[in-house]
């Protein structure tokens, strides 16, 4: 389709949008965990066009500008503050030139938690403010369709967001992210009441983002959808497997794991999260089940790899260009049917796996 985001949305077109960007850039080696800054847009600019290139052809239909941390806090805290600007720019540029290459594909602004905001300190409102106007202003001018402002634990802070796109006349999309409580930090309501206050003052989208996987993140959003238009929230769930003992990654134990001491601060979260790696038929599911419950922007958050993207894209019924290379077990050696395969390999496979089997 064609036309603006929000023409676009109110046409009824979906979007998937694609990215988990911070997780899968420390997997390949251009990010360091616990800082979590993206530096790898200004020392390895064409790592981050490669990954914007995987995530379209596997099926997002957003190019997220990779600034998730790329704010005067982060900056700072690595001696960087004065590459803020470039960084922020550089990140739309090569954004951009995927966008370019991807007709009907949209070019998004990020920002994010800023760190700074303290509900009992008024003072950090200003602070917060100029850091959402630093990113958003730049956004602006470097022509984004929308902004993304995600990860917000603060309806206070999530204000604030929604007053600078406003005033730089950007439609945003805003995610919460919500621990272990299933609150936010700064607020006693609920979070439909959350979300329809975000909504009443001018986000477009709102909805929640990271921290919990597709099966502790549908509950929230169909309990949600319960009170505010599902057509007007958004999600995109981790790529891990929490539960409801574990609703959050940062709560998942990994019992298994045989040295846990070598675990930083002996939590699995985030660099030993490798054991509850969701599948790409869980992500697919989850993009389904939104799907049907009414939302027309989903996707995945940290974790998330084009693979998952791409069976999210298929769960609801697309074939972006990465399905030419989806699947195909009918042309496995030992476990396919097709008639060319050599009967003596097909014969063999009782003796590598196992019988399907649910433990208990």
């Amino acid at each position: 389709m064609t036309g603006s985001f929000t023409e676009r949305l109110a046409a009824g077109e979906a979007f998937i949008h694609g990215s988990g960007y911070l997780f899968e850039m420390e997997r390949r080696g251009y990010l360091a965990a616990g800082g979590y800054v993206p530096e790898v847009v200004i020392d390895h600019p064409e790592v981050v066009e490669q990954l914007h290139e995987e995530l379209v052809r596997c099926g997002s239909d957003v190019v997220l500008a990779f600034t998730y941390y790329g704010h005067r806090e982060r900056l700072r805290l690595i001696g960087r503050e004065h590459l803020l600007e470039q960084l922020n720019r550089d990140a739309i540029a090569i954004a951009r030139r995927v966008v370019d290459r991807h007709p009907g594909t949209l070019l998004a602004g990020g920002t994010c938690n800023t760190n700074m905001y303290d509900p009992d300190d008024p003072a950090t409102d200003a602070t917060a403010r100029a850091m959402f106007e630093e990113q958003v202003g730049w956004a602006a001018e470097e022509g984004v369709d929308y902004i993304v402002c995600e990860t917000l634990s603060h309806l206070g802070e999530a204000r604030i967001a929604i007053d600078v796109c406003n005033r730089a006349g950007l439609p945003l999309v805003l995610g919460f992210a919500i621990h272990r409580s299933g609150r936010l930090r700064d607020f006693d309501g609920s979070l439909a009441e959350a979300c329809r206050i975000c909504l009443d003052e001018g986000a477009h989208l709102v909805g929640f983002n990271c921290h919990r996987g597709p099966a502790t993140m549908y509950p929230l959003l169909r309990e949600v959808a319960e009170e505010v238009d599902p057509a007007r929230l958004c999600t995109w769930a981790v790529a891990y497997r929490t539960t409801a003992l574990q609703p959050a990654f940062g709560a998942l134990v990994d019992d298994a794991m045989p040295f846990p001491e070598a675990l930083p601060g002996g939590l699995s979260f985030p660099v030993g999260l490798d054991p509850f790696q969701c599948t790409r038929y869980e992500m697919g599911d989850f993009a389904s089940k939104c799907h049907e419950l009414g939302l027309r922007y989903f996707g995945g958050c940290c974790g998330t790899g084009p693979h998952h993207v791409r069976a999210m894209a298929e769960a609801i019924g697309r074939t972006p260009l990465a399905s030419r290379y989806s699947p195909d077990m009918s042309k496995h050696y030992a476990l396919g049917d097709d008639e060319r395969l050599l009967k003596h390999n097909r014969d063999y496979v009782p003796q590598f796996i196992a019988e399907p089997r649910r433990p208990g």
